[in-house]
């Protein structure tokens, strides 16, 4: 007898929710249930690297095992993200009456002629799928293979084809990762088959993302590219945080830098006093573990001691926060509050608006589409 069911919204805000599964397909579920302000616990074997950031993170329980009754325990709801749990979990549901989100089962692959297929290199922006251009929605739509990373905006990936595969490669600070040498290698095998591959990136593709060398080895490889760009992390964490980058009183430009390498680090190109004595906006990425050494630089090369700075961590999410202060010592602000990457920083007069002005009035973080549960 065909399984019958039907959507529904759920009010989970502050509700227990298990995910059973830790793979790749979890990590739409994981994202929508954490927008959706509920209090997730994933349990499967070999959790894909996203899955262990956002536990590393606080954002989530994870339990590295295999699920059992006794996880559904004081849960709301159950969403399973593994099609080999599907049966056993809904059985076990089904014994305590507590109601399940089938995962999706993926359709048998479209037939696909070897040499034919693209890349698509999306730009998902800060992590807020509502800031996920319309473009790039309609590539996942559209895609055969989703490559993806955690810092995309992870809900979106529901709305990709049952039948497209998705891909995790991470690269968490100081943890696991990818190599990017393997990342472009993924890229070109799956064009290759024949498949629509999305490369779906947070922010922009071609702002510190890498973007460049994928689409350079697609094109040494024979393979099409498009590009979708996305809203920058650099511009639209500080907006999110109340921080206007340009302001006509205050400053004429801003200066987005990577802060990977600390001043004076074998590699790094950048001139550390022309940027201290700049008079402009001074917006670092991926900054976090060498901000002491940046500031310490800066205030060395000439900044003023009491130039504002605010450092705003994952822009765009729920768990969304700022710290301020100023050159000196935000880093040591920050530290104290335990902000952890991703991060932005902004160095510069406009970073005091933020606690001049009111807060920016949030909005809904619900996935483009809507989101339910299908019992």
């Amino acid at each position: 007898m065909p399984r019958v069911s039907f959507s529904a919204d759920l009010e989970l805000a502050g509700s227990a929710v298990l995910v059973a599964g830790a793979g790749a397909d979890a990590l739409a579920p994981v994202r929508s249930l954490l927008d959706a302000g509920a209090l997730v616990r994933v349990v499967g074997t070999a959790p894909v690297d996203t899955v262990v950031d956002l536990a590393e993170r606080g954002q989530i329980g994870l339990d590295r095992r295999s699920p059992s009754p006794v996880d559904l325990d004081a849960v709301r709801l159950v969403v399973v993200a593994d099609p080999g749990l599907d049966d056993v979990v809904r059985g076990w549901c089904a014994d305590l009456g507590l109601p399940v989100v089938a995962s999706r089962r993926p359709s048998a692959p479209q037939a696909a002629t070897p040499g034919t297929g693209s890349v698509v290199l999306v730009g998902g922006g800060p992590g807020d799928p509502g800031l996920l251009t319309v473009a790039g929605l309609e590539a996942v739509r559209g895609a055969d293979v989703v490559v993806t990373d955690r810092l995309a905006p992870l809900s979106v990936l529901d709305q990709a084809p049952p039948h497209a595969e998705v891909v995790d490669v991470a690269k968490i600070p100081r943890g696991s990762f990818t190599p990017q040498e393997r990342i472009n290698e993924l890229l070109v095998e799956h064009a290759r088959a024949g498949r629509r591959v999305v490369r779906l990136k947070g922010g922009d593709p071609f702002v510190f993302g890498r973007g460049g060398e994928e689409w350079q080895a697609c094109a040494e490889a024979g393979i099409p590219v498009e590009v979708v760009p996305g809203v920058s992390s650099a511009l639209a964490g500080p907006a999110l945080a109340g921080v206007p980058l340009t302001h006509r009183t205050l400053t004429q430009g801003f200066t987005v830098v990577s802060g990977h390498l600390p001043p004076h680090a074998a590699g790094s190109t950048l001139d550390w006093g022309a940027l201290a004595r700049s008079g402009t906006t001074l917006v670092v990425l991926m900054g976090i573990a060498t901000l002491p050494a940046i500031t310490e630089e800066l205030v060395a090369q000439g900044m003023p001691a009491t130039t504002p700075a605010l450092t705003v961590t994952d822009a765009g999410l729920p768990a969304q926060r700022s710290v301020s202060g100023t050159v000196v010592d935000i880093a040591a602000i920050g530290e104290a509050a335990g902000v952890r990457a991703p991060a932005v920083t902004v160095i510069g007069a406009v970073a005091a608006l933020a606690q001049q002005l009111p807060a920016p009035v949030g909005r809904p973080r619900r996935p483009p589409g809507g989101s339910s549960a299908a019992g």
